[in-house]
């Protein structure tokens, strides 16, 4: 169970060293706080859930934060709400630019990304959050945390 999971963790770690990962479903809608500047740019976390062993956790995994749209400051990425224990690694700081889904498949490059580590817990879902803030606005998403045997 352990060599899997440190195999899994591996590949997360050298897809997001790479950054090339596509995320091809559609977009989730994702929440806003208010905000006096207009953005262009969509956090676009799409409701992720990642399974975790409730006697292991998982040391060493990524959340994806993707950003689409476009914006003229660094957006910073990262991960609120662990379960006890757990705790965020850092999330990317995205630089100014663009990042666009493909026309022909709808892929979205993932450019942001937020290593975590996570602690063994009572079986059960936990409810984190998946933020990115410009520093003027900050979007949300889910990110389901479902511990339970069998992973």
């Amino acid at each position: 169970m352990r060599t899997r999971h440190r195999g899994v963790g591996l590949l997360l770690g050298l897809l997001s060293a790479l950054t090339l990962s596509l995320v091809s479903t559609a977009p989730a809608s994702a929440s806003t706080s208010t905000s006096t500047s207009t953005s262009t740019w969509t956090l676009e976390a799409e409701g992720q859930r990642i399974c975790v062993g409730p006697e292991y956790g998982w040391p060493n995994t990524y959340a994806f934060a993707a950003v689409s749209g476009s914006w003229s400051t660094p957006i910073q990425v990262g991960v609120r709400n662990l379960p006890p224990g757990s705790s965020s690694l850092g999330g990317s700081t995205i630089p100014p630019g663009t990042n666009e889904r493909d026309p022909d498949d709808g892929g979205l490059v993932v450019n942001g990304f937020v290593g975590l580590s996570l602690a063994p817990a009572p079986a059960g879902e936990y409810h984190a959050e998946i933020w990115a803030t410009d520093g003027k606005q900050t979007q949300t998403d889910q990110l389901l945390l479902d511990y339970k045997y069998g992973c």
